[in-house]
């Protein structure tokens, strides 16, 4: 289950659990959906309550930077635990996605 929630121009999805094989077409389709909308300029993904992370998992996040770049949207990541941080950084994805510490940087925004 994901809550998406919207801030002026700011839409943010809080995935939870595992993002893995068996939900990342849908997990996919979510953020394809977020960058999709009218009036949304930036998709933050709050990975505070993933737990896990796949190659799959991994991939629709790559699949919806690209897509947020293709449609002139930002696309950040905040949140990250230490050990999601490291599937990042062994990746050298740390280096694409900007990661914030957290959601509360999203006040730091000036649109």
């Amino acid at each position: 289950m994901q809550a998406v929630l919207k801030y002026p121009k700011i839409a943010v999805i809080r995935p939870q659990g595992c993002l893995n094989a068996a939900n990342a077409l849908e997990f996919e389709r979510d953020l394809t959906t977020a960058l999709a909308q009218d009036g949304i300029s930036i998709l933050v993904v709050d990975l505070a309550a993933v737990e896990s992370l796949d190659s799959a998992g991994l991939m629709a996040l790559v699949s919806a930077l690209k897509l947020a770049g293709t449609l002139g949207k930002s696309f950040r990541l905040c949140s990250v635990s230490p050990s999601i941080r490291i599937i990042f950084e062994m990746t050298q994805l740390d280096r694409v996605f900007e990661i914030w510490r957290s959601e509360a940087e999203l006040a730091q925004i000036t649109l």
